[in-house]
């Protein structure tokens, strides 16, 4: 299986890989370096959520996409809960290169308010939480129908986390 590099030119997006850097739930990198993978049928998807944001006038800023297995332990290591961090002796969709974590941004690289930062663990991070205020609810609201209508379902504890359906079809990859 080849992975497709999401990357400018190619897809036209924000990168801020965050688990190549110390910003993250664990306070270290656990990637040797900012690359984002995906699965060409999660690809396919993406480049239709760029071009529904785009007529928005947003832009996608990505966090993650394929995780491979030491990543998702050492997000397990940092944060063993299920209702965020998939155990990884089961696996992740991130994992088999269909998942995807993102938010929305400006043109100018201004990120949308989502009313908790990515990785914000709580139940405040769920897209149905009621507790942040309307504006952030409608930027959740926004970037969900983004990704629905260009085919992707979303987790309901986590605001940016978006996966294919029938993610678990997928195999897991090394």
């Amino acid at each position: 299986m080849r992975f497709v590099t999401i990357a400018p030119p190619d897809f036209d997006v924000d990168l801020d890989l965050r688990y190549a850097t110390p910003d993250n739930l664990t306070g270290r990198p656990i990637f040797a370096r900012p690359l984002c993978l995906l699965h060409p049928d999660a690809a396919v998807a993406l480049s239709r959520s760029i071009r529904l944001a785009a007529a928005q006038g947003l832009r996608l800023r990505v966090f993650d996409g394929y995780r491979p297995p030491a990543a998702q332990w050492a997000l397990w290591n940092a944060l063993p809960d299920p209702t965020f961090i998939a155990d990884p002796r089961i696996g992740s969709n991130h994992g088999r290169g269909v998942a995807i974590d993102l938010t929305l941004a400006l043109p100018d690289g201004t990120v949308l308010d989502m009313g908790t930062g990515f990785d914000d663990m709580r139940p405040i991070s769920y897209h149905a939480d009621i507790s942040i205020s309307v504006a952030p609810q409608r930027n959740r609201a926004l970037l969900l129908g983004i990704m629905a209508a260009a085919g992707w379902q979303h987790n309901p504890f986590e605001w940016w986390h978006y996966q294919l359906p029938g993610a678990s079809a997928y195999p897991l990859v090394e």
